[in-house]
């Protein structure tokens, strides 16, 4: 067998943009042969991926999935919203997120991990789908919450299907209460996270950089009205209370009734189901949320289909 040396590797993977385990695997499946490797990766749609792979990718789905007392939400991204609505594509958002619930794994040991017993990897059946729809796909990032007793509850907004969206949100809640309490209430609860949007839990989940940030910006506008510095300090405590309000979940005002605060509801829930119930963690991935995407130019993709 020839020999498979790193300039070989490298060659190969300049001609490509392959990853370099995938191209140490071509070169040994064809004998040390570059153009038969090249065809090798085409084959298996890895040079097709790697082509792609620096196309802006911001639209997708979010896929969210339960199991027991655990949740997990994870982001696919595609370079377009068509795609989003491509039965392969949707199956395999589905199939990551029931992935992300079995196990905690940060995002590079889920692209590890085995997927649906095929013998492939998560990232290699992604690579695979990118060579099949022919568009840059991203697997971006997950999130789990588990409870060791409680309940898991889930929301999608803008639902495509069951379990894919735009907004996928999680809520834990730790309780001895039943699901017959708990789901409901944290299904309500993951609404109000889709729409409000908060950033914290509870004011202690509040960085002490956040305050004081919040904290400087406030002083620096009660200052401007010329008042003694007793009369700012207050001021400023008082203006706090509506940043509490609009970025702590358990401060903000309940968008199912508009009146009550959620710390509020969550307390009348347990006084009712007769046991304590903690909002024990939220998570809430939006679709492309942080994205830089590149200005359209429609035009010009015209053309360029034209040329």
């Amino acid at each position: 067998m020839a020999e498979i040396t790193a300039a070989l590797v490298k060659e190969l993977r300049d001609k490509t943009g392959a990853g370099m385990m995938d191209c140490k695997r071509a070169l040994a499946e064809t004998d040390a042969d570059i153009e038969a490797a090249v065809d090798w990766l085409r084959k298996k749609g890895l040079a097709a991926a790697a082509k792609k792979a620096g196309r802006v990718a911001a639209e997708g789905l979010i896929a969210v999935a339960t199991a027991a007392k655990a949740g997990a939400v994870v982001e696919v991204n595609s370079e377009t919203d068509f795609v989003a609505r491509n039965e392969l594509f949707q199956n395999f958002a589905r199939q990551v997120a029931q992935l992300a619930v079995a196990a905690e794994r940060d995002i590079e040991a889920l692209k590890a991990a085995a997927f649906a017993g095929n013998g492939k990897t998560v990232e290699t059946e992604l690579a695979d789908l990118i060579g099949r729809i022919g568009e840059n796909m991203v697997l971006r990032r997950v999130a789990r919450l588990s409870v060791g007793q409680g309940h898991v509850a889930s929301y999608v907004h803008n639902a495509v299907s069951p379990g894919l969206g735009k907004i996928g949100v999680l809520v834990a809640l730790e309780s001895s209460a039943g699901d017959d309490v708990l789901a409901p209430l944290g299904r309500q609860l993951a609404m109000h996270v889709a729409a409000a949007n908060p950033q914290y839990l509870d004011q202690r989940s509040v960085p002490a950089a956040a305050l004081d940030r919040e904290r400087a910006v406030l002083r620096e506008q009660a200052g401007s009205t010329g008042k003694s510095a007793d009369i700012v300090e207050k001021m400023v405590e008082g203006r706090l209370r509506k940043f509490y309000e609009d970025t702590v979940l358990l401060d903000q005002v309940y968008v199912i009734d508009g009146e009550s605060k959620v710390g509020k509801v969550v307390e009348a829930a347990a006084k009712q189901a007769g046991a304590p119930i903690k909002v024990a963690a939220f998570v809430r991935f939006q679709l492309g949320e942080g994205i830089d995407r590149p200005p359209s130019d429609f035009a010009g993709e015209v053309a360029q289909l034209n040329s």
